[in-house]
């Protein structure tokens, strides 16, 4: 349920509310606007029978969130939320570009991708240390290794770093050299892993799974909310359909439903959805025009060489083009691109 506070309510009428929540086994989750409290409360509800919260003061009225994901839905928060990475912002106005490759491979590599990334001015470098391969013989990626090589190119740089972990094992090391902690598609319904990425107090960039409904993407940020972190952004990557001629079908009309039952940001991955770089740029156009909150693509300077989906990687050259053609369609809708 949400329990809206008055304009008036005091801290110490808020912390009485929270306070007693807490006394009968519930969650409160806190959310400040700019002129309005509100508590969501997830528990057993039937606890409010024998101990209702009407008589404390500040309280304007009791809400019954009927969603089966009750922290990432409308109901408990209208407005949209922006997460700050370190100064960047990803939602509200903003149309955030991550950029990089699919895999670090050696430091001579990121640093080279990230000096021209900051050119560009792009302010968030993805990079995968722990590579999710079909095949057991793929490369699996440098692990701590490469998280160190990222860390080193943001201080280099400037740049924020996106990677993904794959295991709880991993949380920690993750969390100590990246800015957000991407959860790739295949373990969108890993829970164990959900559940500790919510721990941490570092942005959580959560993929669609290949197969996963709109209520099953957001009952899985709900698990990550759950536990306390609401830097949250969504992830269309692309579904597995009928359709071979390209890697995934990207549903675009996933974006706009998402915003309509959350208030999360919303990106598109346009290189795991196509499998194909020559789509990139259209799809990119597709995700500013539908409302998408960023992208995050796959750039390398020599795909030809490299080893991990180097047949979906920008050039540089490539990514000017998409940069030039977001800005275009972003300016029409008055956004800024980032």
């Amino acid at each position: 349920m949400i329990i809206v506070f008055r304009p008036d309510a005091t801290d110490k009428d808020i912390d009485a509310v929270v306070d007693q929540l807490k006394a009968i086994g519930m969650t409160p989750h806190l959310s400040r606007g700019v002129s309005r409290t509100i508590c969501g409360a997830i528990g057993d509800e039937r606890k409010l029978e024998e101990h209702p919260l009407d008589a404390f003061a500040g309280i304007e009225r009791i809400i019954p969130i009927l969603k089966p994901y009750k922290l990432a839905s409308r109901e408990f928060k209208k407005e949209d939320t922006i997460i700050d990475v370190g100064g960047v912002k990803i939602g509200g106005n903003t149309f955030t570009v991550m950029a990089g490759p699919c895999a670090v491979e050696n430091q001579d590599q990121v640093f080279y991708l990230a000096d021209y990334l900051v050119k560009q001015g792009i302010h968030i470098m993805r990079g995968g240390a722990f590579k999710p391969r079909s095949s057991p013989y793929a490369f699996q990626g440098l692990g701590v290794e490469g998280l160190k090589i990222l860390a080193a190119a943001r201080e280099r740089t400037g740049l924020k770093i996106i990677t993904e972990v794959l295991d709880v094992d991993d949380c920690d090391a993750v969390a100590e050299y990246a800015d957000i902690m991407q959860i790739g598609a295949r373990n969108m319904q890993n829970f164990s892993l959900l559940k500790r990425c919510g721990k941490y107090r570092k942005a959580v960039c959560l993929k669609r799974g290949m197969s996963a409904t709109i209520q099953e993407t957001l009952l899985a940020a709900e698990y990550i909310l759950k536990e306390g972190n609401h830097d949250v952004m969504l992830c269309e990557r692309g579904i597995k359909t009928f359709e071979t001629y390209t890697r995934n079908t990207l549903d675009i009309s996933a974006v706009p439903a998402l915003k309509l039952e959350s208030h999360l940001p919303v990106i598109v991955d346009p290189s795991h959805s196509a499998g194909m770089k020559e789509l990139i740029p259209a799809l990119s156009r597709a995700s500013v025009a539908v409302g998408a909150d960023g992208i995050i693509v796959e750039v390398h300077h020599q795909p030809e060489k490299a080893l991990c989906d180097g047949h979906q990687a920008l050039r540089p050259q490539d990514l000017e083009v998409v940069l030039r053609e977001v800005k275009r369609v972003a300016a029409a809708m008055d956004r800024v691109v980032q």
